[in-house]
């Protein structure tokens, strides 16, 4: 319907966006992998520890996106598979998703390369590798059963529970910097407008 309005009024650019299609569908796929990457990025029980996985899963699909397409295999690209995708397009393609894959690794190398101990995931596993504090606390936490229920609900609410950094406070100096920081500007955005709005309403009653 679009192709047919345009190629009445502006039968020039009907032609181009023709021509274009294999690539606005190829953009279209990317950008909804992107925006799905940004929408996993949100939320207030974002932490490092999730964000790393989300981020570190991405370079990988790339990978898979770039074999498949390379191999003309379209199952991922359907809107794709039904435009006429030429082998020169496939090329320019393929070439973008590795300059994107080393651009995205070189973009995220810090939470690509943090370092992020077991034992935070899991408490109750292995400690035999660790520093004798470490081995103590977590010896103490293993044990305190009233901590074990809420680590089954929840590793971050875990950690979070107020006599974590009474009882384990070289445990909690290493843990709470994956737990409490701020990794997604999503986070700082709601954080400012939460200022803005408070700042607006405390003029609004100065005002009144």
């Amino acid at each position: 319907m679009v192709l047919e309005i345009l190629d009445a009024k502006h039968p020039i650019l009907n032609k181009k966006l023709i021509k274009w299609k294999p690539d606005i569908a190829y953009l279209t796929y990317l950008f909804t992998k992107f925006n799905g990457v940004s929408l996993q990025l949100q939320g207030d029980s974002l932490n490092l520890i999730k964000t790393k996985s989300i981020i570190a899963a991405f370079p990988s699909r790339i990978n898979l996106v770039k074999k498949n397409i390379g191999q003309r295999e379209f199952s991922q690209f359907p809107n794709l598979s039904l435009t006429n995708v030429q082998d020169d397009d496939i090329l320019v393609y393929v070439q973008h998703l590795s300059v994107l894959h080393t651009d995205f690794k070189t973009r995220f190398e810090d939470v690509l390369t943090m370092e992020i101990a077991q034992w935070i995931i899991n408490p109750y596993g292995d400690i035999e590798e660790l520093d004798v504090t470490l081995q103590e606390e977590l010896i103490g936490i293993s044990t305190n059963k009233e901590l074990k229920v809420q680590f089954r609900m929840d590793y971050q609410q875990f950690w979070l529970q107020k006599d974590i950094p009474i009882a384990s406070p070289a445990v909690w100096t290493i843990t709470r910097k994956f737990l409490i920081a701020f990794p997604s500007s999503y986070l700082v955005e709601r954080g400012f407008s939460v200022v803005v709005n408070l700042l607006i309403k405390k003029e609004n009653d100065c005002n009144h």
